[in-house]
């Protein structure tokens, strides 16, 4: 009787517990429907590499998953998910003290950006905590004009190390953009070391000057030969008469998927997964700046699928420090700034340094002008002893015009 009693009380336990399930979690369904609060979803992330069918004979195929860990997918609604309007993509890479310098990036795209920003920001595992932290703690009114996701450092797993060590810690990453975001179709790729002074909306503009065969789109490495780096000094092939710089990378990546591209290694063309692997152990050793040499190498076979944009989209110490050399940016203004070489933190070149600081010091729904420019022109008219100094009305001019998207989010607009 009492085996009777104890299979009966088992039961009523087994019955409440799946009850209280149920209903929690049609709760939570609801609740999500109805849009309370902000979702958090925990996805595995998916190696890079990893196709479906035979192996993938290059090293870059099917892989066994690595261990998981949390990707991070925050969404806030706006205006523009309601109407169905859709967003840009900007992807990041961020290793060791690149956080305050990827969030000041982020932040110079949400102020100036007019459509809505989805940003995929690739992270070190111990640098999510603080991204979510600083992020969440901005304003809600700017909170709703952009969506982020937070991915953990991924590369084949065979060749993790050494993809990991090429050039700067995880840089490498963006090369695995196409076959990790397999769900987007084109992406702005930047360094961790770029401000923009324009709306990222006209950079996004030229995915509709491509043709039917380009699939990329990069500013040159130099503008100036007799100073330029790879027409003196590459031990490998190179696109152009001076090479691309990689710092600012329109991507469609969905072609990118889908073509086969020319190479030095096989006559037949190769898919972007294919390549990537036997491209770096044929020029790892003739290679200076990494990543950046592989898709100069891939270009250099392929040019017919890039499109070049003026230098004033990707503007760097190099087109100052010896004199003017970027044409486009004297005429229009800097549109974008790319600090490399460390010259956001340092004191080598003080008119970058002081577009740096303008915009991390600045508060977002304070007055643009009062907080953002009048501190910046102050800080330029002290830098006038270097060339790049001399040139800060080009980084002004971009801000004055892109002043009244920041008065939008400023007044609530």
């Amino acid at each position: 009787m009492r085996r009777y009693l104890r299979a009966l009380l088992l039961c009523m336990v087994f019955a409440v517990f799946s009850g209280f399930y149920f209903y929690s979690k049609l709760f939570y369904s609801d609740s999500l429907e109805r849009g309370v609060g902000t979702k958090r979803i925990f996805v595995p992330p998916r190696e890079p590499g990893a196709r479906q069918g035979a192996a993938d004979k290059t090293g870059t195929g099917t892989q066994t998953s690595p261990p998981l860990s949390l990707r991070y997918i925050m969404r806030q609604q706006s205006h523009a998910e309601s109407t169905g309007e859709p967003p840009m993509h900007l992807a990041v890479v961020a290793c060791g003290s690149r956080l305050e310098e990827t969030l000041t990036m982020v932040k110079s795209a949400v102020l100036f950006s007019i459509k809505r920003l989805c940003v995929h920001i690739f992270a070190e595992d111990q640098l999510h905590a603080s991204f979510m932290e600083a992020l969440e703690s901005w304003p809600d009114l700017v909170r709703t004009r952009f969506n982020y996701t937070l991915y953990s450092i991924s590369f084949p797993s065979e060749n993790a190390a050494e993809w990991k060590k090429l050039f700067k810690p995880c840089a490498s990453q963006r090369l695995f953009l196409p076959l990790i975001l397999k769900g987007v179709d084109s992406v702005v790729y930047v360094d961790s070391d770029i401000l923009f002074l324009q709306p990222m909306d006209r950079l996004w503009s030229f995915l509709s000057h491509f043709n039917s065969t380009q699939l990329a789109a990069m500013a040159p490495e130099h503008e100036e030969p007799r100073i330029a780096w790879y027409n003196r000094f590459a031990r490998h092939p190179y696109y152009g008469r001076t090479g691309i710089n990689s710092g600012v990378m329109l991507m469609n990546m969905t072609r990118m998927r889908n073509t086969f591209f020319k190479n030095d290694m096989t006559s037949v063309g190769l898919r972007w997964e294919e390549l990537l692997m036997p491209l770096l152990q044929k020029y790892k050793l003739n290679i200076t700046w990494g990543d950046q040499d592989l898709l100069n190498i891939i270009f250099h076979y392929n040019p017919e699928f890039i499109l070049e944009f003026p230098c004033q989209w990707n503007y760097r110490p190099d087109h100052c420090i010896y004199g003017s050399n970027c044409a486009s940016a004297e005429e229009e203004g800097v549109y974008i700034l790319h600090g490399n070489r460390g010259v956001f933190h340092d004191g080598k070149q003080p008119a970058f340094r002081a577009v740096y600081e303008a915009i991390r010091k600045y508060s977002f729904g304070t007055d643009p002008v009062s907080g953002l420019l009048d501190p910046l022109e102050e800080q330029l008219l002290k830098t006038t002893h270097t060339y790049c100094g001399k040139s800060h009305p080009l980084f002004t001019k971009r801000l004055v015009h892109s002043m009244a998207n920041i008065n939008n989010m400023a007044v609530g607009g």
